[in-house]
């Protein structure tokens, strides 16, 4: 497959206003993003964004930053408008959307994303990691996927939630939001109204599945930080001094 990593980046959080410029060991985070990006070796990386200070960052740093309407309403819709812009003749036959908050993910998750894409023959692939502690079971922040299992380390997604799901004795799947799209399934997605699940849960995905597209998740040894807070920053600057 032929396949392209854009990062969507907004200074606009709620929580963390102006995050991707937030310092992680010397660089700002979307930097840092961008470095795991490339170390996967999957294709070209670039940044969607929507303020000039994060393009000069990114171009700053060797990166190539595609700006966009700070009004579009989703980073998916971000990625969609780049990947025109970038590929306008549809080369890629891939786009993989990888958060800007994640300074320390693991390149190999990124290459798992795309290999799980790739052998099932699903629109959109994503990934899980197990988790069997009980404060991330109950938390509605932390999203959970339901899978049915093909192997041990893939399997089709039959859907996502906040609630503690599935019961009974096993593992639970929290879903990390990194997502690969065949190039025409993101065009259908982005082109989709918002779906009444979607809505209720407060999850994009769910918009996929109403639709009847397929999602394929593969799963992975370890959930990446994702960075949302004053404290989640805490946490990755000292994550990435430990793994430097």
């Amino acid at each position: 497959m032929s396949a392209i990593i854009i990062i969507p980046a907004r200074m606009a959080s709620t929580r963390l206003p102006g995050k991707p410029l937030a310092d992680i060991g010397g660089a700002p985070m979307i930097v840092r993003v961008m470095e795991r990006a490339r170390a996967a070796g999957v294709g070209p990386v670039y940044i969607a964004c929507s303020e000039i200070e994060v393009k000069n960052a990114v171009e700053a740093a060797g990166g190539t930053a595609i700006m966009t309407d700070p009004d579009l309403p989703s980073g998916t819709d971000r990625i969609r408008v780049a990947a025109d812009i970038i590929d306008p003749d549809k080369r890629y036959d891939t786009v993989i959307n990888v958060q800007g908050d994640l300074p320390t993910l693991d390149p190999g998750a990124i290459v798992t994303a795309l290999d799980v894409l790739q052998s099932s023959g699903a629109d959109i692939s994503t990934l899980a990691v197990a988790t069997t502690d009980a404060r991330e079971i109950a938390d509605p922040n932390v999203v959970k996927a339901i899978i049915s299992f093909d192997s041990e380390t893939s399997g089709r997604a039959l859907y996502f939630t906040r609630a503690s799901a599935p019961s009974g004795d096993g593992p639970v799947w929290h879903h990390v939001g990194l997502y690969a799209y065949r190039r025409a399934a993101l065009d259908t997605f982005c082109a989709l109204k918002p779906s009444p699940l979607e809505q209720r849960e407060r999850l994009e995905q769910l918009r996929a599945l109403e639709a009847g597209m397929t999602i394929a998740a593969g799963i992975i040894d370890t959930s990446p930080e994702g960075v949302d807070t004053p404290d989640d920053l805490d946490r990755a600057r000292q994550a990435f001094k430990d793994m430097t």
